[in-house]
């Protein structure tokens, strides 16, 4: 009988979820979906230091905002908790001992002075920094003395001969010469333990039998499974993703802008449109389209088919699939999205009329690449945020323009508030009242009611605007100067 499919996304809460981070998330959600598994997400929090409960709660928030659920966390509980390593280091405590007794790992008591200068001995020869041994074959006297001292120790892992082979889901046969790789620690000389060991042994008691994450920690598998060995366990199957390239190709980085998950949902993308982009990110589809739901990546997914090549990250892709979820939002639904957007810029007391934010959030649709861009539209429906841009006083200011202005304010008075909602009956007789046509006429009465030279289309806005704010925005278009 087979096992249970069990995957973990791991993160550590030291600061932000960085959508590489939350790449992994989604291949392992997916995975654990097409398998009918489970996903369990584990508090990767050994660095004291520099973690956080802050951290570790918008991490999950920006999990959940992404449509990651996980089935055993540490705040659902489950079968193998505690979730958090933090509270699982009489779980280690058990093992490292078990791993001293056998000789497998050994104290030593080299200075940080001393490993940095062999670091850089070794490089400057052209080998690969690895540990040297030194304590390897201490004498129980010369522990004691250096003890005394009150020198503390980290536990290295003693490293053998020969290679370390496993099967990678995305990069198939890998081998790893362990004279390469030298002896490792796996408890710092606080007392914590290392990464590479609590994560092993995590791994094994949580039942996990793929482990699925970036090609950042193929180094760390070959130490991991010398652990496995060593404790007499059998490792998971591992896969290991290339990681996120910026347009420069160098790593992902905050210079290459945004890279977050909060700062792209406090810049207005949608979750969605995010998802969708990360898991095309070194995938595509059997169907070859790029607009997936859920189910039909869930369907069509394949860890093994992922490009071994690292994907490049750009914007502009990013940007065009958001701007294709934003439009295909029903108008109720885009409003609540908006809501927050309008609330933070002091518009609450406007917001009361549901049929008119809905019409609102229609006519921008087509215009909104992110919702915060919505910003850049409120001078058009509400008093409060209208001004006249720059270019809008060049095209309004001066003799001619004036005139034109007068014309257009004077036929508008003309015209009854029921004219505004049949357009082209409604431009007809602003044509007819002008004795204007064409762009004379369009550009001056777009700017004069909007404040803007661009914009969503007339016929759709005008209405919205209003006869009496249209009148009050052009009487203030003729005081410009």
């Amino acid at each position: 009988m087979v096992a249970q499919v069990r995957v973990r996304f791991a993160p550590s809460p030291t600061g932000l979820l960085h959508v590489g981070n939350a790449r992994t998330a989604i291949f392992n959600y997916i995975f654990a979906k097409q398998s009918q598994g489970r996903l369990v997400l584990r508090i990767e929090d050994t660095d004291v230091e520099r973690s956080t409960d802050a951290s570790m709660d918008q991490i999950m928030e920006d999990l959940r905002w992404l449509g990651i659920c996980w089935d055993e966390g540490p705040d659902c509980n489950g079968p193998y908790g505690p979730y958090r390593q933090s509270l699982r280091l009489s779980v280690y405590r058990k093992y490292i001992e078990q791993l001293y007794e056998d000789g497998k790992v050994y104290k030593c008591y080299c200075s940080t002075e001393r490993l940095e200068a062999l670091r850089k001995d070794q490089l400057s020869k052209g080998r690969m920094p690895r540990y040297d041994g030194r304590c390897l074959s201490l004498s129980q006297e010369e522990i004691s003395r250096m003890e005394s001292e009150g020198l503390q120790p980290v536990l290295r892992y003693r490293v053998g001969k020969g290679p370390v082979l496993f099967e990678d889901l995305v990069h198939g046969r890998m081998s790893f010469d362990q004279q390469g790789i030298g002896d490792f620690v796996v408890v710092r000389s606080g007392g914590m333990p290392a990464y590479n060991f609590v994560c092993v042994i995590d791994d094994h008691l949580m039942e996990i039998t793929h482990v699925i994450r970036g090609e950042d920690h193929l180094s760390n598998t070959p130490r991991q499974i010398l652990i496995y060995q060593a404790l007499g366990w059998s490792p998971p199957n591992f896969g290991h993703h290339p990681l996120i390239l910026g347009p420069d190709r160098s790593p992902l980085s905050k210079r290459h802008g945004a890279t977050a998950v909060s700062q792209y949902r406090e810049e207005g993308f949608l979750p969605e449109a995010l998802l969708n982009y990360l898991v095309l990110l070194g995938w595509t589809p059997p169907s070859g389209e790029e607009i997936l739901s859920m189910e039909n990546i869930i369907r069509d997914f394949s860890i093994p088919e992922i490009s071994r090549s690292a994907p490049v990250y750009t914007r502009k892709k990013l940007e065009w699939l958001n701007t294709s979820y934003i439009r295909s939002k029903e108008e109720s639904r885009l409003s609540e999205m908006l809501l927050p957007y309008l609330q933070k810029a002091g518009l609450s007391q406007d917001l009361r009329d549901h049929d008119r934010l809905n019409r609102i959030s229609r006519v921008l649709k087509d215009n909104l690449v992110i919702l915060s861009e919505v910003n850049e539209y409120l001078g058009i429906f509400y008093d409060e945020k209208f001004s006249f841009e720059d270019g809008v006083k060049e095209i309004l200011s001066g003799s001619e323009g004036q005139e034109t202005l007068r014309k257009i304010l004077g036929a508008l008075e003309e015209l009854p508030e029921g004219a505004l909602e049949d357009w082209p009956s409604f431009w007809s007789k602003m044509e007819i009242g002008t004795g204007m046509k064409g762009k004379k006429l369009f550009a001056p009465f777009r700017a004069g009611i909007t404040g803007k030279t661009k914009g969503p289309q007339l016929a759709d806005i005008v209405p919205l605007i209003g006869r009496e704010r249209m009148i009050k925005r052009l009487k203030m278009a003729l005081a410009l100067s």
